[in-house]
């Protein structure tokens, strides 16, 4: 089930709400929300319900073990937890990425058939929500919980189960026990759910055809072509996660939860290093914490620091897309952030910010070509294509047939709220009569934003979220 969907909107999530408003006491509110929970992904994935529910299961047990064992058997059992979630991780995203790698060293008629497992949908973050809670349990920063209902609400709460934010069990530990839900937190909640819905369907879709009139017409693009492409992809890509992830944070502040923030204007940054501490805010976090960190970090030598970057970047990549494209783009990531430790860290804050502002936005956009390509064999069509050498002027009829009015305004104001904090209410006076009156107009703005983005939905003009494959 999708979020910018008629039976989401005005089905589902009413439904939803009036029955876990109406549910008495917390633990018949997780039951509500579990089963809702279950219901949303069965929708759409009812094949792998049970997939879920056992890796519930799973991980439920394993903390409980991880908490009762001292010593030597405490890190055992608790490899042994993480590593049976990644190999299931491993079965379902990257068989048929391993077993094809191997094909391509072998002689053709000796290649394995590839066995074509369906992946299935937010694999990537509720095994990483697994991970996080038996890390925890193991490192005793929070004690197994004995609750299963709690649990099963942790791994399987709908607004976060397929696309996140990544969520750390510790950060709502507190809230899965007790929690509050008002109208002022419900009202609140449903405001930033409706600017992520705006930003998904208003924006990040309308310029989605853009970007696929470039990627996927398979010729070589022209200067103009490529660039307008790539610029219509890199707005495509921000307001689409960032959408989903302010509809998810949405969602939890109306159900009495509060989800960590996962955007914070990465098209911002002054460089690479502060790219990553904007973008994808839960997924940096949690590879700073779970990998970066126990892996040395940057206690060790100068050596040991570039080497954990790569890897960690390398596997960012994988976690990402089972294709060589995005290791590819985890090593472009990961040897910027090298070269920024090397020093040009230090070069970068006394350069003005506009020069360090176009830097780091034109190493995160020549990262997006491999994000985005099919195959290597189109990203040097579209590298050939930004450096000019496929003609300077012009564009092919599928592209003009994009570039209406519709899709080149949401192209332009996208890039001026991703670039820019327009919050401009912080800056009017607080005298009373003009507060109201603000209030007035965020109301009648969100309203506005609802009803466009009904009517782009019923029209039929919106697409899946992109990190759904991931």
């Amino acid at each position: 089930m999708l979020f910018p969907s008629i039976t989401f909107l005005f089905y589902f999530l009413p439904l939803f709400f009036l029955i876990y408003w109406l549910a008495p006491g917390i633990a018949t509110k997780n039951l509500v929300l579990l089963l809702a929970s279950l219901l949303f992904y069965a929708w759409g994935e009812p094949r792998f319900v049970l997939l879920l529910v056992t890796l519930t299961l799973l991980n439920y047990g394993g903390a409980l073990a991880i908490d009762v064992v001292q010593g030597e058997n405490r890190r055992f059992v608790t490899a042994v937890r993480v590593t049976a979630n990644l190999a299931i991780l491993g079965l379902f995203k990257y068989a048929d990425f391993a077993i094809g790698s191997l094909n391509l060293l072998l002689p053709k008629e000796r290649g394995f058939p590839l066995p074509e497992i369906l992946l299935p949908l937010g694999i990537s973050f509720f095994t990483f929500h697994a991970i996080s809670y038996l890390i925890d349990v193991y490192r005793r920063e929070v004690a197994a919980n004995r609750n299963l209902l709690a649990v099963a609400v942790y791994m399987a709460m709908f607004p976060q189960l397929i696309a996140g934010p990544i969520i750390r069990y510790h950060t709502i530990v507190r809230r899965l026990a007790i929690r509050r839900m008002t109208l002022g937190r419900a009202s609140a909640g449903m405001r930033i759910f409706v600017i992520g819905l705006a930003q998904k369907v208003l924006i990040a879709d309308e310029v989605a055809r853009i970007a696929d009139a470039m990627f996927d017409k398979g010729t070589q693009p022209t200067l103009v072509e490529a660039w307008l492409g790539l610029s219509a992809y890199t707005i495509q890509i921000y307001f689409d996660f960032a959408g989903y992830s302010n509809m998810a944070i949405g969602l939890g502040v109306a159900l009495g939860f509060a989800f960590p923030r996962n955007f914070r204007f990465p098209y911002k940054a002054r460089s690479m290093s502060d790219f990553w501490r904007r973008w994808h805010m839960s997924l940096t976090q949690w590879l700073r914490d779970y990998l970066y960190i126990p892996l040395g970090g940057n206690r060790g030598s100068v050596a040991d620091t570039y080497r954990n970057l790569c890897l960690v970047f390398v596997l960012c990549g994988l976690w990402h897309g089972a294709k060589w494209t995005f290791v590819v783009w985890g090593i472009h990531h990961g040897v910027f952030l090298i070269l920024e430790r090397a020093g040009l860290a230090p070069l970068l804050a006394r350069a003005p910010i506009v020069a360090a502002r176009l830097y780091t936005l034109l190493v995160v956009m020549t990262g997006w070509v491999w994000f985005r390509a099919n195959d290597f064999e189109q990203a040097k069509a579209l590298f050939i294509g930004l450096a000019g050498f496929s003609g300077w002027p012009g564009v092919s009829i599928n592209m003009h047939m994009v570039l209406h009015p519709v899709s080149i305004a949401a192209l332009l104001i996208g890039a001026l709220l991703a670039t820019t904090d327009l919050h401009l209410a912080r800056r009017v006076t607080t005298w009373r009569g003009v507060s109201l009156l603000n209030g007035f107009a965020d109301a009648g703005t969100t309203a506005s934003f609802f009803a466009l983005s009904i009517l782009s939905i019923a029209a039929g003009s919106y697409s899946p979220f992109l990190y759904f494959r991931f």
